[in-house]
């Protein structure tokens, strides 16, 4: 039972990284751009899950980890943070390797925009619970930078990729809601599910995904 968050977590690496070195998509050649990228990427978000933890909006449930615990943080969370955004780029490299064409870009204006001005207006009105407003909020700002600040290019292919990550975050996600690994304090969310996955996991989610896809677009560019 103690092994069960290491073990997803295993199962969650285990393929990107043995593919990694596959001839046509040679992934390892990019860590160099996405190491970086999921280091700086974790700081943030485990400093986020160490706030929100110490005041309560979530806890781990002891009976699925093997610890130790840092930072009232099982290590197999702070693993969690370094392995799934791995996992997702090397879904988004592989993806462009297949699909050469950028089929949503011309979709990709109003896709930002419609999940943006919602997910802002959800945050308004939910504005008393906690990780509602800071989830919805953080990822509604970092959208509308992206398309009118930084005028990101590769938005339409985030998007792509983030539909096809949704089904292993709800195999992922669903055993850890599910059992449950992380217990959630329903007072601070919307209390909406997913099967067993709060609604708010998948825009956090969305979210560390395109900060470690912007940290990894931006050094890959600046290489080029």
């Amino acid at each position: 039972m103690h092994f069960t968050y290491s073990l997803l977590l295993l199962f969650t690496l285990s393929y990107p990284l043995i593919k990694s070195f596959e001839d046509k998509i040679q992934f390892y050649k990019k860590w160099r751009f996405l190491f970086p990228a999921i280091i700086i990427s974790a700081v943030v978000f485990i400093s986020w899950d160490i706030w929100f933890t110490s005041i309560g909006i979530w806890k781990f449930n002891t009976d699925f980890v093997l610890g130790p615990f840092i930072y009232n943080l099982p290590f197999e969370e702070w693993l969690f943070f370094l392995i799934t955004p791995f996992s997702c780029i090397f879904i988004y490299e592989v993806l462009n390797y297949f699909i050469k064409k950028d089929i949503l870009a011309k979709q990709s204006k109003i896709i930002t925009n419609t999940i943006a001005i919602s997910l802002f207006i959800l945050a308004i009105l939910y504005h008393d619970k906690l990780y509602t407003f800071v989830d919805f909020i953080s990822l509604s700002i970092f959208l509308f930078l992206h398309q009118y600040v930084f005028r990101s290019t590769y938005l339409a292919r985030f998007y792509i990729t983030w539909a096809v990550c949704i089904i292993p975050f709800l195999i992922v996600n669903g055993v850890i809601t599910g059992m449950p690994i992380v217990i959630y304090n329903d007072l601070e969310n919307t209390t909406f599910r997913i099967f067993t996955i709060p609604v708010e996991d998948m825009f956090y989610g969305m979210l560390q995904f395109l900060l470690v896809m912007t940290i990894y677009e931006y050094l890959k560019s600046k290489r080029k």
